[in-house]
Parts: C-alpha cells; structure tokens; sequence
C-alpha cells in the first residue's frame, strides 16, 4: 500500500528582509500575525493553511534569488478582488496582470515583498 500526502499543509516565502515583508502582508493583505512564530519567520493566521515569511535558507544562492519565486504561482482569496486590487493600486503596488475574469472568480496578479508574483480571486 502506498501512501499519499493530503496536499499542501504550510506556505512560506523566502525573503531577504523579514519584517518588511511581514509589514506589507499586514499593511497591504490585512494578515495578522500568529503568536507562534519562530524566530526565524513570521507566521500568519491563515486558514486553511497557515502562511508565512521566513529568512532565506542558508544554502539559498542570493544571485539565484534575483527574481524569488521565479515559477511559483501563489494565489490568495479574498471575499472582494475589486476591492483588494483597488486598496493596491491606491498605495502604489504594483500590478501585474489586470483584473480579468477566471473559474475561481475575479482575479489579478501584483508585486509582492522582494518581487514575489502574487495572485488574488474572489469575488
């Protein structure tokens, strides 16, 4: 018998510089941090699944960190992309795919901390 994972339990992003990261999840995303981070990281309280931003790993080649996140798509819901998309184009974030139609509602994509693409849908 072959055993199966049940699917992601735990997302972080390796960033260079923590708590600014952390400072513009909860500035521009509204996330709030969790008790329990480790020093290293901070969580969030997220759900279903927990997220974080943490110091790169040691082995993490920073000229391969250039463009973190480089292949990853990360989306994040929101119970109104509108209003998310609007909130981040008033604070000077910037987008990088326009609001645009999607089977999980309406969606687009902005630069989070150091660069990471970033996805929000809903509606």
């Amino acid at each position: 018998m072959s055993v199966a994972v049940d699917g992601p339990d735990f997302v972080a992003l390796q960033v260079r510089d923590v708590e600014a990261a952390a400072a513009f999840c909860e500035r521009h995303l509204g996330l709030r941090r969790s008790p329990a981070s480790p020093p290293h990281a901070v969580v969030f309280d997220t759900a279903p699944i927990p997220f974080a931003v943490r110091e790169m790993f040691p082995d993490t080649d920073l000229a391969d960190a250039a463009r973190p996140g480089l292949g990853v798509v990360l989306w994040f819901r929101t119970p109104d992309a509108q209003q998310l998309h609007d909130r981040l184009v008033a604070a000077g974030i910037t987008i990088l795919t326009p609001m645009a139609e999607s089977p999980f509602g309406p969606m687009f994509s902005f630069e989070g901390p150091e660069g990471y693409r970033l996805t929000a849908h809903g509606g």
